[in-house]
C-alpha cells in the first residue's frame, strides 16, 4: 500500500458520523474502560487533495459526498464480489454476525447473490439472505477467529478483518489494499501481509492463491512492479520497482510453508523464491547493504537523510527474506543455495550492526537519524529478538506517538502531523505481541478496536479528534491485526 506523504492538512480530518464510533472491547485483565462515544454524521464535502509526486494513494475520491469507505458488501458463494456500501446507506446499518451481508436501518438487506457483482436490496426473509450468511459463517469455521486469549473481546473485529480480507482478494489471487481509486490495486508488500493473516487463521486455499497470483507477475529478474491491477498487468505510472517487495514476498511464502504447506507446494513455489532470492543476494554492495529503494513510504530515496544508502525500510524486509529463503532452501535439499543465501543474509545482519545500530536503528544510517516504524522489521515475528532493537522500538513509538493515542508513520513526518496511521499501529502492536510484551499489544488492539468505522471495519487512518479517515477497510491493517491477535495466542515462527 502507498504511504506516499500528503500534501493537504484537509486529510487530516475525516467527515463526522450519526452512528457511535467503536468503542474498545474491555480489557479484562488490566485497568476497565467504559462509556460509548457518541458522534453525529453531516453531509460534508472532503476537499480534494493535491496529487502527491509519487502517485500516493493518500487522495480522497474526488467529489464523494460525506467519507465514502465504511465497509464493503459482500455474499456468499464464488466468486466473492466487494462493493462499497455507500454513507447514505450506511447510517443506522450493521453487517449480519459473521458475513459480509448488511442490514440496512430499514431492515431490508443489502448483499450480492451468488455468482453476481451487482448488489441487490431484499426483504430479510428472502431466501439469498440465508444462503449469503452461511457461505460466510462456514467459510469463518473452515479455519479459526484469532482472539489474542481474551475471549469475545477481541472477535469481531478479527471475523470482520478476516472478511474483508476475502473480499478484498479476488479469484485469480490478486490482494487489493482496499477498493477505492488510488487503493484499487495489489501491492506485492500488502499481498504478503494477506498471505500470513490467511496462512495462521486457516484458510491456506487463500494463501496459496494469493502466492500463485505473485508467482505469475513475478519477471525473469526476480522483481516486482511497485503495483499491479486487479487483472495482474503491472500499472504503469512511473513508479520505481521496490525492493522490500522481493523480502517480505519471501518471507510470506516462507510462513504459509512452515504454517500450513506441505513438501508438494515447494515446487510450485520454488522458482518465485530462487528468483527474487539470487536477485537480492546479488544486489548487495562492497558493505552489505541493497541499493537505495523505495519502501513502504513509496518515497523517492534522494529525500532520505542518506540518499546512498537504503532506509532500514528496506533492509528489514530483505533481511527476514534472505533467511527465509535460506531456510526454503534447505527444505528443498538445495545445499548451494542455502549456503550462498545464508551468506547473503549474515552479511546484510552485519551490515544492519555497522550501519544503523550505533545510532540507534534509525531509518536512514547517520547521526541523529530519524525514527520510523521499520525498526519494528528487525523484532520477532520477522527477527529474533535483540534487547537493543526492543529498546529502539520504545524510543521509535514514544517519538512517533500522538495524542489521539496512535502514532505517525515516522519520526518529523512531513505529511499531516496529527493524522495516526493504523497499519504504523498495528506493526507496533504486533512486535509487542510477538515479543511477550502482552500488556502493550493490548493497548494496541484496543486502541484499533475502538478506532473502527461504524460498520466495525479498520480504516487507513484516524483523525485527531479519533475519527476515521482513509479507506476502509484497509487490508494491510487487517492483516496485522489478525497476526497480532494470533500472535498472543501462540508463537509465530520467526526465520
Amino acid at each position: 500500500m502507498a504511504m506516499a506523504e500528503e500534501r493537504d492538512p484537509s486529510l487530516a480530518a475525516a467527515v463526522p458520523v450519526r452512528r457511535p464510533v467503536r468503542t474498545a472491547p474491555p480489557r479484562p485483565r488490566t485497568r476497565g474502560r467504559s462509556g460509548v462515544r457518541k458522534v453525529r454524521r453531516t453531509a460534508a464535502l472532503l476537499v480534494v487533495a493535491a496529487l502527491i509526486a509519487t502517485g500516493g494513494a493518500t487522495v480522497p475520491e474526488p467529489s464523494a459526498p460525506g467519507w465514502s469507505s465504511p465497509g464493503l458488501i459482500g455474499g456468499g458463494g464464488w466468486p466473492f464480489a466487494g462493493v462499497p456500501l455507500s454513507p447514505e446507506q450506511a447510517e443506522g446499518a450493521a453487517y449480519l454476525p459473521d458475513s459480509s451481508v448488511v442490514r440496512l436501518e430499514d431492515g431490508r438487506i443489502r448483499l450480492i447473490p451468488a455468482g453476481g457483482d451487482t448488489p441487490v436490496t431484499v426483504d430479510a426473509d428472502d431466501p439469498r439472505v440465508d444462503t449469503a450468511v452461511r457461505s460466510d459463517n462456514l467459510w469463518l469455521a473452515q479455519g479459526t477467529i484469532p482472539t489474542g486469549g481474551m475471549g469475545a473481546a477481541y472477535r469481531d473485529m478479527a471475523a470482520r478483518a478476516l472478511l474483508d480480507l476475502r473480499l478484498l482478494t479476488r479469484p485469480n489471487g490478486a490482494s487489493l489494499a482496499s477498493w477505492y481509486t488510488k487503493w484499487r490495486y495489489c501491492w506485492p508488500r500488502d499481498s504478503a501481509f494477506t498471505v500470513a493473516a490467511f496462512t495462521v487463521t486457516g484458510h491456506p486455499s487463500e494463501a496459496r492463491r494469493v502466492l500463485r497470483f505473485l508467482a505469475r507477475a513475478q519477471s525473469g529478474s526476480g522483481m516486482w512492479a511497485a503495483r499491479y491491477n486487479a487483472d495482474g498487468t503491472a500499472v504503469a505510472d512511473g513508479r520505481r520497482a521496490q525492493l522490500d517487495s522481493l523480502g517480505w514476498v519471501l518471507w510470506a511464502a516462507w510462513f504459509y510453508r512452515v504454517q500450513a504447506g506441505s513438501p508438494d507446494d515447494l515446487p510450485d513455489l520454488w522458482p518465485m523464491v530462487r528468483r527474487a532470492a539470487d536477485h537480492l543476494a546479488r544486489s548487495l554492495d562492497a558493505e552489505g547493504l541493497p541499493p537505495a529503494s523505495s519502501d513502504y513510504w513509496e518515497r523517492d530515496p534522494l529525500r532520505e537523510q542518506d540518499p546512498r544508502r537504503p532506509t532500514l525500510g528496506v533492509v528489514g524486509p530483505v533481511l527476514a527474506g534472505l533467511r527465509a529463503a535460506a531456510d526454503l532452501a534447505r527444505l528443498r535439499g538445495e545445499t548451494g543455495r542455502t549456503s550462498a543465501w545464508e551468506s547473503a543474509a549474515q552479511r546484510v545482519s552485519d551490515a544492519v550492526a555497522r550501519q544503523f545500530a550505533p545510532y540507534g536503528y534509525p531509518r536512514s544510517p547517520v547521526p541523529g537519524g530519524l525514527m520510523d516504524t521499520s525498526v519494528t522489521f528487525l523484532a520477532p515475528p520477522f527477527a529474533p529478538a535483540d534487547a537493543e532493537i526492543t529498546a529502539a522500538i520504545a524510543d521509535a513509538a514514544r517519538r512517533q506517538a500522538l495524542p489521539n493515542g496512535g502514532v505517525l508513520p515516522g519520526e518529523r513526518w512531513s505529511g499531516s502531523t496529527d493524522v495516526a496511521w493504523t497499519p504504523e499501529t498495528a506493526l507496533f502492536g504486533l512486535s509487542s505481541a510477538a515479543s511477550g510484551r502482552t500488556d502493550e499489544a493490548l493497548d494496541r488492539l484496543s486502541w484499533l478496536a475502538a478506532h473502527r468505522t461504524s460498520l466495525g471495519v479498520l480504516p487507513e487512518k484516524v483523525g485527531p479528534t479519533g475519527k476515521p479517515a482513509g479507506p476502509a477497510p484497509l487490508g494491510w491493517t487487517a492483516s496485522l491485526v489478525l497476526l497480532t491477535l494470533s500472535a498472543l495466542e501462540r508463537p509465530l515462527p520467526i526465520p
